[in-house]
């Protein structure tokens, strides 16, 4: 129906749950930017999931459970020499009943080399998340990049 809430739940159990989302999606990247694999790891629940596509390719992954997620990144990270830093953006909270939510999100991945500051990609995050023992957790991620990097 054209004006209809898109929120399960309606705006007032989005907005009381919302900050606590951002702050957990913001947790994944300041994580991921200190090289901390288990605390990227610490965003996903128990048998959550990672996947991702790089510019409209193939698919990568899907990796279930936390300790496959943290394999990856451990992996991933092991192959980066420069700093990194996700900055994620323009949350938008597709579902939320104060249980579980689908969100998306922008990345905009900036990285440092020899004193100079790029702009390698951007992204869309496609995210469900779960709210497990009073605090939301990643239950699914997907990563579409725009652009190798």
């Amino acid at each position: 129906m054209p004006g209809a809430d898109p929120v399960a739940g309606g705006a007032a159990v989005a907005y009381e749950h919302r900050a606590e989302i951002d702050d957990l999606l913001n947790r994944y990247a300041h994580a991921y930017d200190d090289r901390d694999a288990a605390g990227v790891g610490a965003t996903f629940a128990e048998d959550g999931e990672l996947s991702l596509t790089i510019a409209g390719g193939d698919l990568v992954g899907p990796f279930v459970g936390r300790e496959a997620i943290i394999a990856m990144m451990t992996g991933a990270l092991a192959g980066q020499d420069d700093q990194r830093r996700h900055v994620a953006s323009t949350l938008a909270l597709d579902a939320c009943d104060g249980t579980a939510a689908e969100a998306r999100s922008y990345l905009t991945l900036v990285t440092i080399v020899d004193g100079a500051l790029s702009v390698v990609s951007t992204a869309r995050y496609s995210d469900r998340l779960r709210r497990v023992d009073g605090r939301w957790l990643l239950a699914r991620r997907h990563i579409a990049l725009d652009l190798p990097y």
